[in-house]
C-alpha cells in the first residue's frame, strides 16, 4: 500500500514541477510590449485602429500600471462605435527617432479627424501613451 501511495505522492509532484516549468517558460518567451522600430510602429498601430483590433492595441499603448487592456478595449470600442476607417498614422518630427505620432482617418458620416499621441521608447521597444510629452 505505501509503494502504491508513494508513486501517486511522486506523480503529483512530478506533474506540479512540470507545470510550474511550463508557465515559467511561457512568460519567458512571452514578446516585449510596443514595437521593435518606429515604421513597425506606425504600421502596427494604424492596422490596430482601422481594425478596431484591441488586443493589438494595448500592446503598443504605454499604459501607467494595469488596466491597460480595459483602455484598449473601450478605446477601440468607442472607435468602431464612431465609425472610424481610414486610420492614417504619422511619426514626427523624426522618424528614425520621434516623439509624436499623428492618427488621423475619417468618422463614419465622412468627417475628418486627427490627433496627436506622444511616442516612447524603452529598451528599444516603441509604444504610444496618452500622456502630454515632456520638455
Amino acid at each position: 500500500m505505501h509503494i502504491r501511495r508513494d508513486v501517486k505522492v511522486g506523480l503529483s509532484i512530478t506533474a506540479a514541477v512540470v507545470w510550474v516549468g511550463a508557465v515559467t517558460l511561457l512568460i519567458a518567451h512571452e514578446p516585449d510590449p510596443g514595437a521593435a522600430s518606429p515604421t513597425e510602429l506606425r504600421d502596427r498601430l494604424a492596422a490596430a485602429l482601422t481594425g478596431h483590433d484591441a488586443d493589438a492595441f494595448a500592446d503598443l499603448v504605454d499604459y501607467p500600471g494595469s488596466g491597460g487592456d480595459d483602455f484598449a478595449k473601450e478605446y477601440v470600442s468607442v472607435l468602431a462605435g464612431r465609425g472610424v476607417h481610414g486610420v492614417r498614422v504619422e511619426l514626427g518630427p523624426d522618424a528614425g527617432a520621434p516623439t509624436q505620432a499623428t492618427i488621423s482617418g475619417a468618422l463614419g458620416d465622412g468627417k475628418p479627424f486627427s490627433y496627436p499621441l506622444t511616442v516612447t521608447s524603452d529598451d528599444g521597444r516603441w509604444t504610444v501613451a496618452f500622456t502630454p510629452p515632456l520638455p
